[in-house]
């Protein structure tokens, strides 16, 4: 019964996987919230770039709308 439960295709995947999870080299505290900065940072830029795009072509197509007379 035992030998079942070890050569279990779940139980070998999940050994399997604790084993490579051991051999990761794991970043430094330091290093994270680096990269954590710079991605909410990247975040924030690329947010407000879209943010901006999205209101010049609004103006514009209000703009547009108010030259052909139909509001």
């Amino acid at each position: 019964m035992l030998g079942r439960i070890i050569n279990n295709p779940a139980v070998r995947y999940f050994r399997e996987a604790r084993e490579e999870l051991r051999k990761v080299t794991w970043p430094q505290r330091r290093e994270v919230m680096i990269y954590s900065a710079l991605v909410v940072a990247f975040s924030i830029i690329t947010a407000a770039y879209f943010g901006l795009l999205d209101w010049v072509f609004t103006l514009g197509l209000e703009e547009l709308v108010k030259l052909t007379g139909n509001v």
